[in-house]
């Protein structure tokens, strides 16, 4: 059966992760996803090592699935393209600075006025409004501002880098995807269209889930290794004896008295409540001392039928090898072209429908591979097209 956005066109401007991410998402459930492209200026993505079948992995994996229309939106040939193509179009998705989309002429407001029912959703760092809404950052600028960052890390060496791009990800991405579904929802229900707001910053601010009410509330400020989930409790990762770590996660009573057990100290079990911070000194360097004694493959036969929510800390290789992994079918083979049999590895989607399944037609298109038909299909005449191309607005 088709996925369940089949219904819905979306024209994508971003490039990079954030925007990319979250298109995927929506043509992994079936949206027709076309990306309009610079022929002049392509998406650094594209570039980035390793390349296969002369194909970025990175590109040909965000852009999966998805069209590629070269259009010079500094032409106004190109800007009279958008704007044919968005009267059949449900969804725009954008990530340039603030005011940059309105100056190429296809702002939310230029596009309503060809196609009012149209969703225009704009991912910036900082939002369309406020004092840092032109400037520039990346991922770890949006957490430090956020106040994410300043309790990310240890005490004794400061704030550290996340290895995954949370705000770009679950701030801009996902909240994206989100926005964009609830206003489809809403114009679905004869509301109409709408523009969409979403700055990764607020949104990274937004996931202070557990530390904000006891600030606000409180009074109490998440420190570096002060709060329960930070290090400021036994809930951190411990050494073994051949350099390997484990992630110790039992905060229920239940959970630590059987990792407890297994450390051959029952005794310690009470000592998960206490979060007096010399008293959780202890404790951890108890931990310690019991868990660098043993290998990683020794506590590996320790804790494996153990449910006491300690699990082996896995490279990303690893990660692809357990059965875990495999059994939920987490790695997909993507062709290289739609109806291809020669294929490339990639992440599938973590979204589990009972009756809709996902979609992967073609890893990240080539850059302006579907020119010609997509602008067939708004009406362009073969002629029309050459003469769009020789102008310098397409290719």
């Amino acid at each position: 059966m088709a996925g369940p956005l089949t219904s819905l066109k979306v024209l994508d401007f971003s490039t990079l992760l954030p925007g990319p991410f979250g298109t995927m998402i929506l043509a992994d459930m079936g949206a027709e996803v076309v990306r309009v492209e610079s022929p002049t200026r392509p998406d650094m993505i594209r570039m980035m090592p390793p390349l296969e079948h002369g194909v970025s992995a990175a590109h040909g994996y965000l852009n999966r699935s998805k069209k590629s229309l070269a259009l010079d939106l500094k032409k106004p040939e190109a800007v009279d393209a958008v704007k044919s193509l968005v009267k059949e179009f449900d969804i725009v998705v954008e990530q340039f600075r603030p005011g940059v989309m309105d100056r190429l002429g296809v702002g939310y407001e230029a596009l309503k006025a060809v196609n009012p029912d149209i969703i225009y959703c704009s991912i910036t760092g900082y939002g369309q409004t406020g004092p840092y809404k032109n400037r520039a950052g990346h991922d770890m600028n949006y957490l430090s501002i956020a106040g994410v960052m300043g309790y990310n890390g240890r005490g004794s060496s400061g704030p550290a880098p996340i290895g995954v791009q949370v705000a770009d990800v679950a701030g801009g991405s996902c909240h994206g995807v989100m926005g964009i579904l609830a206003a489809v929802i809403h114009r679905q229900q004869g509301g109409g269209g709408q523009y969409i707001d979403i700055s990764m910053t607020d949104a990274a601010f937004s996931m202070h889930a557990l530390t904000a009410p006891p600030a606000l509330v409180g009074g109490i400020q998440p420190e570096l290794e002060a709060t329960q989930l930070n290090g400021g409790s036994f809930y951190d990762c411990y050494e073994t004896s051949d350099g390997r770590y484990f992630s110790v996660g039992g905060l229920e009573p239940q959970f630590f008295a059987q990792f407890c057990q297994a450390l051959g100290h029952p005794e310690w079990s009470g000592r998960g409540l206490v979060l007096v911070p010399e008293e959780v000194k202890k404790l951890k360097a108890d931990i310690s001392g019991e868990m660098i004694k043993k290998t990683y493959q020794q506590w590996s036969d320790v804790f494996v039928d153990l449910d006491s929510c300690t699990e082996p800390v896995l490279s990303f290789e690893e990660a692809c090898e357990h059965p875990q992994i495999a059994a939920r079918e987490l790695l997909v083979d993507v062709p290289i072209r739609d109806g291809s049999a020669e294929t490339q590895r990639q992440i599938a989607s973590p979204i589990r429908f009972s009756e809709t399944q996902p979609e992967y037609h073609s890893i990240g298109a080539r850059l302006g591979e579907h020119t010609d038909e997509i602008l067939g299909k708004a009406g362009y005449s073969e002629s029309d097209v050459e003469s769009i191309k020789k102008a310098g607005a397409a290719m």
